[in-house]
């Protein structure tokens, strides 16, 4: 098993290879390895709204699958539709009939009851 000291040891001998490597690094390879670092940090602290857009994209989609699976999944609503029967007549249906002409004749029959129904109502009352 590996000691503390062991890893400590390893760590170093590592930190040691590394630095010996760059510091045999030419002088062009170095500068094209520090734009690099330093365009990589530019774009970091340099985000524009596009950027934003792109980093929110699959967030955004993932949110908008997830409504309409629900929409869906619900189906359409129960809607209460009243249907007329047929024994209801319109008054337009009244005055297209064949009775239409008799009850015309008749209006002031028809005037008469609805005057006397008003009065008994307002009797009663």
């Amino acid at each position: 098993m590996n000691t503390p000291t062991d890893d400590k040891g390893l760590e170093e001998g590592a930190k040691a290879l590394f630095d010996e490597s760059v510091a045999r690094l030419d002088a062009a390879t170095l500068s094209k390895l520090n734009q690099g670092r330093q365009a990589a940090i530019a774009e970091l602290v340099d985000e524009t709204p596009a950027r934003q857009w792109i980093r929110w994209m699959p967030a955004t989609g993932v949110v908008a699958a997830a409504v309409v699976a629900i929409v869906v999944m619900q189906g359409p609503a129960e809607v209460d539709v009243p249907i007329a029967s047929d024994s209801t007549m319109t008054d337009f249906e009244i005055l297209i009939g064949e009775d239409a002409l008799e009850m015309i004749e008749e209006l002031e029959f028809y005037s008469w009851i609805d005057l006397a129904d008003l009065e008994s109502t307002d009797n009663v009352g």
